[in-house]
């Protein structure tokens, strides 16, 4: 799946993700009304106004990126009918063509690591028959118990050829209360770095690695370092815009090739509409908003790895 990710970040020019990470208040009224009047002011209420504002902006920007990232948390908050919701919004977007970022951040060990992998990125057995229950190609996963954690994951991977994306260094401002300890004189946020480039070695696809890592546009010098422990995994970033990171701000988490990083965009686009720049679009027109801050976060990053 790496192998696709990457062919698909250079046909379209835009090493970005959009983070489809709905709340209530990011869908327009026009939405949360048509859902309310056919369900009533309930869950299956929310989770259809949840899945037609994805398939709008889906709609509108499918054709500028090469992937999505939902948020599992922003449906399941929504019970089973946000969990049908995320399911139907997987399922779409793989129809589009993009690849579908799981952003479930699990971390457990033995069994029930091997059924959180099998759920998202691989196959139940029931009877005579396997499924693909939520069939994401990525996941991002915890890696705080160790390898009892992740190896359950890295078996999937190499059986699907799907991927992971660990977290090392996330883009939260309370990250460094742990992650930036020191453990022999080195922070622990490099030691996880160093080894996420040793599981990955295990897992290479063409060029760059199955495992990948999330790393926060915020701390653009960390990034810089870690770029360099681990030089074939690609690096998820978190944290642009709403959150603070700009294009100039990315360029070291990007090897010399181009490659290596995908950036991570949500309320920034998908509740585009509801900021100063564009407003003009309105709320009817939400997705064209949402395109108009995909074509921007584009022309930002490849500007500044134009000018590094």
């Amino acid at each position: 799946m790496i192998n696709k990710l990457t062919a698909k970040i250079k046909k379209t020019g835009a090493p970005i993700v959009v983070g489809l990470d709905p709340m209530l208040d990011y869908i327009p009224e026009h939405i949360k009304e048509a859902a309310f009047a056919e369900y009533g002011e309930t869950l299956e209420g929310a989770a259809e106004a949840v899945w037609q504002f994805n398939k709008e902006i889906v709609d509108k920007t499918c054709d500028l990126i090469p992937a999505v990232k939902p948020q599992i948390a922003m449906y399941e908050q929504f019970g089973i009918p946000g969990l049908m919701a995320f399911k139907k919004t997987v399922d779409y977007c793989k129809e589009k063509g993009l690849v579908v970022i799981g952003d479930i951040k699990r971390g457990d060990i033995g069994s029930t690591s091997a059924a959180y992998a099998a759920g998202h990125i691989g196959r139940v057995q029931v009877g005579s028959k396997s499924y693909l229950p939520f069939d994401e190609d990525f996941v991002t996963v915890n890696p705080y118990l160790g390898s009892d954690g992740v190896n359950p994951f890295i078996k999937v991977c190499k059986e699907e050829k799907r991927g992971l994306f660990i977290l090392v260094k996330t883009s939260n401002p309370s990250s460094g209360e742990f992650q930036d300890r020191l453990i022999d004189g080195r922070p622990l946020y490099e030691l996880v770095g160093e080894k996420v480039a040793e599981w990955g070695a295990s897992c290479m696809g063409e060029d760059y690695s199955y495992i990948g890592a999330v790393v926060g546009a915020t701390y653009p010098a960390m990034g810089k370092v870690l770029r360099k422990l681990m030089p074939k995994s690609y690096i998820l970033v978190p944290g642009y815009g709403a959150q603070g990171g700009k294009g100039v701000d990315l360029v070291h988490f990007f090897n010399e090739d181009g490659l290596g990083a995908i950036v991570n965009s949500s309320r920034g686009i998908i509740a585009a509409y509801k900021q100063e720049k564009y407003e003009q679009f309105g709320q009817k027109n939400f997705g064209d908003a949402s395109r108009a801050a995909v074509e921007d976060m584009i022309t930002d990053i490849k500007g500044a790895l134009e000018n590094r």
